[in-house]
Formats: structure tokens, C-alpha cells, sequence
């Protein structure tokens, strides 16, 4: 009963309020866009996955984090295996390319979701014990080799979209960490000297055609660009107001390609309009600037790293997707946090928030549970 206390008392309640509000809204938006199938799998899905999500914050956010931090080989091993595991019996569902799932007989399971938790949790510890010689090379290069293994084993798995979402999660940590702009300059400048490579001989077709496409007048919307074509129209439906709940017209005909999952911020756009598109980027926002919060004022390094791998998680993904349903980037598989369809990625963003939380209740002195 007394962490129970503790946490009405001490926790950052708007931060849970704003990503129940954001999650509530993106249940709506799945509901709507799958309406046509005459399902509710879907919608009873993420509420469900909402609804222990929330609860697993608040667990997790009652807890003393250094605990948690203490047995970071055995987080960083619950993020591994499951990910190991899909090379050998991963599962690809209907509408992916590639096996990045598992099948756990009732529903599916994607492990990569539950790794990027996972590996914030042991980056942070790894930061804070090197961070007074983070950018002498003898600590760095172990660092970096860290920071690029979950990018990696998603490469390899072949979820690009998720790979870049790791890259910038330990650019973001690094960065906080203190690693001199030097090396960061060092990086960027090797990575511009290997995309040629990259995009000739490690891409394959269809991804190149994502990326040129970008860059081009004429598009193919019977073919390549034909998602984001639809996309585009449906944004242009929506106008200021939208079209009204589960009166979309290309939503509840089903033409928009993932129109659920990947691209449910045009399903949005569609049925409410610029003042829908308007509230997901403020709520979105509004998650991502509190987590920034909860960092500047926490006292512990490793917390502070923790906030920023979750902040870092959410801006990227959620930058990603817009860019992708916009038409200003190509579309390379990445769904909106708490608005797309997806279980596993909301019960996992959730896990995030709870560190989060965590961090918050346990800024100070003040919030430590003396009656333990």
C-alpha cells in the first residue's frame, strides 16, 4: 500500500495521462480503419495491450531502477534471445517481407520491440561506468561496438526502418553521455563514404526505387509510390475538419495500404482532418518533451541516459513515420508510437514509459521508499 502511495504522490501523472490520451486516440483511429473488414480483433488487441501497459508502467515505476540496472545481463539477455530466435524460427505475417516475428501460437510476438527496451537499460549502464573515460578510445570503440550490435541483427533481419530507429537511439545517448562532436563528425563522414556501397550493393531493388523516388518528378502511383499516393489523397480528403469518424471515404474502403498500421496518421488525416493530424503531433510531442523533462532534472546518470533511449525511441519512430506519410521519406516500415496498430510495440512502449516514471519518482532523495 505504501508504493502504491508513493506513486499517486510522487509520480509524473501528467506524462501517464498524455500517452493515455494519445493510446485512447489511436485505438479510435485502428477502430475506424479496420471497420471495413468487419473485425475487432484489431481494436480489442490494443486495448487490451493499452490496458497492461499501463498497468506494467505502474509497476515498473515503483520499483528502485537500480535494482533493475543491477541485472542488466539478464535484461540484456531477455532482449537477445527472443531476437536470436527469429533467425531460426521467425515468422514473417501477412503484409511484411521480412521474418522479424515470432509465432507464439495465439498471436505474434516481435522481439525487437521488447530488445529496444532492453538495450537502453544495459547502453545506460554501460555509459555510466566508462562515463569519465567515454571518449578515450579504449572505452569508446567497446561502446560504440554496443551501440551497433541491435542495429546490427535488425539489419540482418531485414527491418531497415527499425535498424534506423537503434542508430539514432545511440546517437541521442551517446550525445548525452558526453561523447565529443568530434567523433560524431568522425561518424558521420565514414557513414557518407560508405552509402554508395551501401546503396549499390547492400540495398535491392525495391529499396532503391523507395529512395529514388523521393527525388524524382514523375511518380509511379500504379507501382512504387502508390501507398504514398494514396496517402496523399486521403490527407487531401480530410481538409481542415476530415471527413468525420468512419466516414473516410478511401479509410472505410480499405484503399490505403496499412491504413491501420504503417500509415494510420493518413487514416487519421482523413476522418478528422488537419486538427486530428495536429492533436497526434502535439500529443506525441508533448510524451517526448516530458521525457527531455524528467532527464534535465534527474540526479543519476543512468537515469538520464534511460529518459533520453526512450525519448530518442519515440521521436525517431514517430518523425520516421510522418515522413513516410507525408511522402518527404521513403517508406521503410516504421509505425507511429501509440497510434498504429501493433500489440507488442504498444505493451513495449509502455515498458518504456514505466522507466520513465521510475526515473521521475526517484529524482530526489525525498521519493526513496525509507519504509523498505
Amino acid at each position: 500500500m505504501a508504493k502504491i502511495a508513493d506513486f499517486f504522490r510522487e509520480s509524473d501523472k501528467i506524462l501517464l495521462l498524455i500517452c493515455f490520451f494519445a493510446t485512447t486516440f489511436g485505438c479510435m483511429a485502428v477502430f475506424s480503419s479496420t471497420y471495413y473488414k468487419e473485425t475487432y480483433r484489431p481494436v480489442m488487441v490494443q486495448s487490451l495491450c493499452m490496458v497492461l501497459g499501463i498497468a506494467a508502467a505502474i509497476v515498473i515505476s515503483t520499483l528502485d531502477y537500480e535494482k533493475i540496472l543491477s541485472r542488466w545481463h539478464l535484461v540484456g539477455l531477455l532482449g537477445l534471445v527472443p531476437t536470436i530466435l527469429t533467425f531460426f524460427i521467425g515468422v514473417a505475417p501477412e503484409g511484411t517481407d521480412d521474418k522479424a516475428w515470432l509465432d507464439l501460437g495465439f498471436t505474434t510476438f516481435q522481439p525487437s520491440e521488447l530488445l529496444k527496451i532492453c538495450f537502453i537499460i544495459t547502453f545506460s549502464v554501460h555509459m555510466r561506468r566508462i562515463k569519465p573515460n567515454i571518449n578515450k578510445l579504449k572505452y569508446l570503440i567497446p561502446l560504440a561496438a554496443h551501440g551497433a550490435l541491435p542495429v546490427v541483427m535488425i539489419l540482418v533481419q531485414g527491418d531497415y526502418g527499425t535498424a534506423l530507429v537503434f542508430a539514432v537511439m545511440v546517437l541521442f545517448m551517446m550525445w548525452a553521455g558526453g561523447v565529443s562532436w568530434k567523433y560524431f563528425l568522425l561518424a558521420f563522414s565514414g557513414v557518407a563514404a560508405v552509402s554508395p556501397i551501401a546503396y549499390f550493393f547492400l540495398l535491392n531493388e525495391e529499396h532503391r526505387k523507395r529512395i529514388m523516388t523521393m527525388f524524382s518528378a514523375e511518380k509511379d502511383i500504379q507501382g512504387i509510390d502508390f501507398q504514398q499516393w494514396r496517402g496523399c489523397v486521403a490527407l487531401a480528403n480530410g481538409g481542415f475538419a476530415g471527413q468525420g469518424f468512419l466516414q473516410g471515404d478511401l479509410t472505410q474502403a480499405g484503399a490505403v495500404p496499412e491504413g491501420h498500421n504503417d500509415f494510420i496518421f493518413v487514416s487519421i488525416g482523413e476522418e478528422f482532418g488537419l486538427l486530428g493530424c495536429l492533436a497526434v503531433i502535439l500529443l506525441i510531442g508533448a510524451i517526448c518533451i516530458r521525457c527531455i523533462r524528467v532527464a534535465k532534472i534527474c540526479t543519476n546518470d543512468a537515469g538520464k541516459y534511460m529518459c533520453v533511449g526512450v525519448f530518442a525511441m519515440i521521436f525517431a519512430q514517430a518523425v520516421i513515420n510522418l515522413g513516410m506519410c507525408t511522402s518527404v521519406l521513403p517508406v521503410i516500415g516504421v509505425t507511429l508510437p501509440f497510434f498504429s496498430a501493433g500489440g507488442t510495440s504498444l505493451f513495449c512502449l509502455f515498458l518504456g514509459i514505466g522507466l520513465v516514471l521510475n526515473v521521475y519518482m526517484h529524482r530526489n532523495s525525498r521519493t526513496i521508499y525509507l519504509h523498505d
